[in-house]
């Protein structure tokens, strides 16, 4: 497995990358919010040559305006990962299932060749998920051994800790195949299926 961390303002731009494989980074929240250290914690991992992937925390309704505003934010580069974070808000609301798919679809749509994720919690997986619609691959947190998060899903990622900070593992046996699997290899003309928060200053998430 491979090791490494997810990252908001909340932590330093200069964060440790010693042993990290990847990084995911907060890009964006609802349809105002982007992360003020979302650049220099970019720069951070791709200098360390990991992968690096982005994520949105996705608030209920206006879930087209959302995609469009994460991926308008969340830099574009081959191999450059893609996630929704669907947990519970800061105002304690949370998008529908529904919605949760809608936006999967719709970032699929407009980003055809990057992985697009789902990160959620295992409450979440097993209570309020009714599809086990998770794009290109489940991002599952359930704070448990590394590796071994207690779902029956095939996962991706699992988020194992957040102390001191969100710590992860993937399931590739190499950072070279967890990067051959991030640039998709799509049929030429092929699409994906087309899928459609209040706004916030707040950051809430992951990080």
């Amino acid at each position: 497995m491979l090791r490494g961390i997810d990252v908001s303002a909340y932590q330093s731009s200069a964060y440790s990358t010693d042993g990290l494989s990847f990084v995911f980074i907060k890009a964006t929240e609802g349809r105002s919010y982007v992360n003020p250290k979302l650049t220099a914690q970019v720069k951070t991992a791709r200098d360390a040559g990991c992968v690096v992937g982005f994520y949105h925390f996705l608030w209920p309704g206006d879930i087209t305006a959302q995609a469009e505003y994460f991926v308008g934010k969340a830099p574009e580069k081959a191999g450059d990962l893609l996630a929704v974070d669907w947990e519970t808000t800061g105002d304690g609301t949370h998008a529908s299932n529904a919605e949760k798919d809608r936006f999967v679809r719709k970032v699929k749509e407009l980003r055809p060749d990057h992985r697009v994720l789902l990160y959620t919690n295992r409450n979440f997986w097993l209570t309020v998920d009714t599809t086990s619609y998770a794009g290109d691959g489940l991002w599952i947190a359930d704070y448990v051994t590394a590796g071994e998060p207690r779902v029956k899903a095939r996962w991706r990622f699992h988020q194992y800790t957040d102390s001191p900070l969100d710590k992860d593992v993937a399931q590739f046996s190499s950072k070279a195949a967890l990067r051959e699997w991030a640039a998709v290899d799509r049929p030429a003309g092929a699409r994906p299926q087309s899928g459609g928060g209040p706004e916030t200053s707040t950051p809430s998430g992951v990080g």
